[in-house]
């Protein structure tokens, strides 16, 4: 394996040593978990040695690799979701007897602060993600008046850290306006070998109601308030109403199923899907919609596009950043609901053209791997490895975000 060059901030180095810190991990479904799982498959493809910091889940599971499982908690409204508890004292103990090279912490919960408290005090560098726009669901719940104290929060926990990784520039810009400092963008790949049009299913189509050249309108996500749901099912009325042959599928759960279950009595509701499962569900679509203004990124954009579908999103978040529009899929400017309604109704009544945009889309997806994202990461840790401290130089840390052993088992808690 060829050396790592830090961005000329030290020698170049084979391999590091990476604790990942996370309250989210596969088997659970949200984009976090996948994309945190996908980089650390990367890294280790790159050569990396990675200790996983994570939540158990449930009280028979076993660790696999070198893997830390910690205590949780249920988090309100997400009963699927769970949250870390304060663990500091346990990775002062963790990392004191095994140091890490350097500290990536994906989610800004009591186990991120735990990690970055834990981090500070070893002197380990730590870089940071910021993966879920939490300041933004809040006004979703009812709790808009915690948006200014979560937002401080997060500014805060970030501002702590030698870079926070963000997926789109687009988000970099509006955090920075926000007064969130050192943020680098490295954006997520797709598995396109997984996620792939030849994945499509007659049959499951026929359980859906749909033959050979009837749309299938589709919906991947979960089933929640924040996913601006309320414009999803206005566009898929008009989609119906432009076509009746139309099919309309929802891939995922959430608190919002019932609701939605009664206004659309005709719609399948497939639950959450996972692997092969999923990826036939995307295939054996025809159009995508997600109209939801409070993602970081989006996976299922990328998700959808390499199966081969014509998607339909806002000028925002993964869709600012991989659809050309017209050409690999259609943006609408954000928070225009009549816009986006009428091009659903559009797509729904025009097959031969949704077909003509699944297959740029899918042209689009092929350039975008996990393991070009992963060597951008791979950099960024590095360089933040290179340091060494968090106590190091404005100039060394805005350099990081500047562009450009055997397996262990272990419990904790």
């Amino acid at each position: 394996m060829s050396p790592i060059v830090c961005e000329h901030l030290c020698a170049p180095r084979r391999s590091l040593r990476i604790a990942t810190v996370t309250e989210t991990w596969p088997p659970e479904v949200n984009g976090v978990a996948k994309s945190a799982a996908r980089f650390v498959e990367g890294l280790r493809a790159l050569g990396h040695d990675i200790q996983i910091v994570r939540l158990r889940q449930t009280q028979a599971e076993r660790s696999v690799g070198e893997e830390i499982l910690m205590r949780g908690m249920a988090i309100p409204r997400y009963p699927e979701l769970r949250m870390g508890l304060p663990a500091k004292r346990a990775l002062l103990r963790l990392w004191t007897l095994r140091r890490p090279d350097v500290v990536h912490i994906v989610t800004e919960g009591p186990l991120g602060w735990s990690a970055l408290e834990a981090a500070r005090k070893l002197r380990l560098p730590a870089v940071s993600d910021f993966r879920t726009n939490f300041h933004a669901y809040s006004t979703h719940y009812g709790l808009g008046w915690l948006r200014r104290p979560i937002l401080a929060y997060l500014r805060k926990f970030h501002n702590r850290t030698l870079a926070t990784l963000v997926p789109t520039e687009a988000m970099r810009g509006e955090l920075h306006g926000l007064g969130f400092e050192r943020l680098r963008v490295i954006g997520r790949g797709v598995d396109t070998a997984l996620f792939d049009p030849g994945r499509r299913d007659a049959r499951l189509r026929a359980s859906w109601g749909a033959g050979p050249d009837d749309p299938v309108v589709l919906y991947v996500g979960r089933l929640a308030p924040e996913k601006n749901l309320s414009t999803l099912a206005a566009a898929a009325e008009a989609a119906q109403t432009a076509n009746p042959r139309v099919r309309l599928v929802f891939v995922g759960d959430g608190p919002a199923r019932p609701e939605l279950a009664e206004r659309f009595p005709w719609a399948i509701f497939a639950g959450a899907r996972r692997g092969a499962d999923l990826a036939a569900h995307y295939a054996s679509g025809d159009v995508f919609l997600f109209p939801s203004l409070t993602e970081t990124y989006g996976n299922v954009t990328l998700e959808a596009m390499a199966s081969g579908l014509a998607v339909l999103a806002y000028d925002y978040a993964a869709a600012a950043a991989v659809i050309r529009h017209g050409t690999s899929g259609v943006l609408v400017p954000s928070a225009d609901e009549t816009a986006f309604v009428s091009h659903a109704a559009a797509l729904a009544a025009e097959p031969q053209r949704a077909r003509r945009l699944g297959e740029g889309a899918r042209r689009e997806a092929l350039g975008r791997s996990w393991l070009r994202v992963s060597r951008e990461l791979e950099a960024v840790l590095a360089a933040a490895a290179c340091i060494g401290e968090p106590q190091a130089s404005a100039n060394d840390a805005d350099a990081i975000a500047a562009p450009s052993a055997a397996p262990a088992s272990t419990s904790l808690g």
